[in-house]
């Protein structure tokens, strides 16, 4: 399957058609529609899903136009006024896209997807989880699946273009922009479009300005635990305000929140969580790096390295929401990623280093935590033992190598 982006505006190929498959997706969704009446599809803004959705709708129902709804377009909800009427006579895949701008459709959706036979399936897309899961879980428990999308990672892309994906971040527009100037100015225009226009539109009425000055602080706090009250102080607002700041945030997919393992292990433990940016590149337009002479010199290049690399390994390696947490002893060891796969404790630090070598923090956290293995990811390219059940891997065998291969092997 091909997913074509075609850019009308003459700064991002006007007679240029590009591509980009994303088979994974497109092969997941299709086989939840075996088994479930509705699939929800989730994730930021322009990272691909009404696009993906549209190939999937169009490959299983010729006469699809009928059955697409955006909840954006006056057009769709003006057709969905009445809307069991609108949708009851439906057959076969149904798209609605920016569901959670009419939550009140998912009660209508757990008795359209009660009839017998079932005759007509639903996709729905949401940009915003926290919304659109609470509609979820109160109305189709049991009837739908929920797959999160995310722009291009590396299994996409290919683990060669590790360092344009790196820099520019996986929104599709951002990253086959012809130009790292031009992949820039994109992203300063969805963060722009994101505050002013998407926020609103999901009755958040938080001035602009002020969530700016609020994401910017965040970008200054990539990959470090997070701290309200400093953040807080800062902005001359409430903890409890910084912390609904962050929530939505979370919630719109632009950062990730990693939980503490917090095991009894006799040592005093951080236990609030470390916060990234989600997308690389968005994290470059709020720190102003538009290239890589600019990100090369910055302090901020190894916690950029980190949560680009964290990012691509969970989804690599398939890691499920709630499974990935950090490991941090204050002014002690620490950890960057903590997985238990296959009865297995496996520890994985992102080091931005030409020959990474085992620390003694490294040494340390293996012992403590009983690590079975611990896996060095960093952009070089050789694959070298470090001892003690300590590996280097470059970022491209990181995609070969889960880490169930990687105990196996070692």
């Amino acid at each position: 399957m091909r997913i074509w982006w075609y850019y009308e505006n003459s700064e991002y190929n006007s007679d240029i058609s590009h591509f980009m498959q994303r088979p994974v997706y497109a092969a997941h969704i299709k086989r939840l529609l075996e088994q479930f009446p509705v699939v929800a599809l989730v994730g930021p803004r322009q990272c691909g899903k009404t696009t993906l959705a549209l190939e999937v709708g169009a490959e299983r129902n010729p006469a699809f136009e009928e059955n697409r709804f955006d909840l954006e377009s006056p057009a769709s909800r003006a057709r969905l006024e009445n809307p069991e009427q609108a949708l009851s006579h439906l057959r076969g895949l149904v798209v609605i896209d920016e569901i959670q701008h009419q939550p009140e459709l998912f009660p209508l959706l757990r008795v359209l997807a009660d009839r017998p036979g079932m005759p007509a399936q639903f996709l729905v897309l949401g940009s915003a989880s926290p919304w659109l899961l609470k509609g979820v879980s109160e109305s189709l428990a049991g009837r739908v699946a929920v797959v999160e999308m995310g722009g291009f990672d590396l299994t996409e892309t290919g683990p060669e273009n590790w360092r344009d994906l790196w820099l520019r971040g996986g929104f599709p527009r951002s990253y086959l922009a012809t130009s790292d100037a031009a992949s820039f100015e994109w992203r300063e225009q969805f963060v722009q479009t994101f505050l002013t226009l998407d926020l609103p539109q999901l009755g958040i009425t938080i001035p602009s300005a002020q969530m700016r000055r609020f994401w910017i602080m965040m970008a200054h706090y990539h990959a470090q635990t997070w701290n309200s009250a400093e953040i807080a102080g800062s902005l001359g607002i409430s903890d409890k305000t910084a912390r609904h700041y962050l929530d939505i945030l979370t919630g719109a997919f632009m950062v990730r929140q990693l939980l503490p393992w917090t095991e009894n292990v006799g040592k005093r433990l951080r236990r609030a969580p470390k916060v990234y940016l989600r997308d690389s590149g968005i994290f470059h337009s709020l720190m102003s790096l538009p290239g890589w002479a600019t990100l090369e010199s910055h302090p901020k290049l190894g916690a950029s390295w980190e949560g680009f690399a964290l990012e691509q390994t969970l989804r690599a390696w398939k890691v499920p929401n709630g499974e990935a947490f950090y490991w941090a002893v204050h002014n002690g060891p620490e950890m960057d990623l903590l997985l238990f796969r296959g009865g297995k404790r496996i520890g994985v630090e992102f080091k931005f280093a030409d020959a990474p070598v085992a620390t003694r923090s490294m040494r340390a956290a293996k012992k403590l935590l009983r690590l079975d293995r611990i896996i060095v990811i960093y952009p070089g390219t050789a694959r070298y033992q470090m001892g003690d059940g300590m590996e280097a891997m470059s970022i491209a065998d990181m995609i070969a190598n889960p880490p169930e291969v990687a105990v196996a092997a070692s």
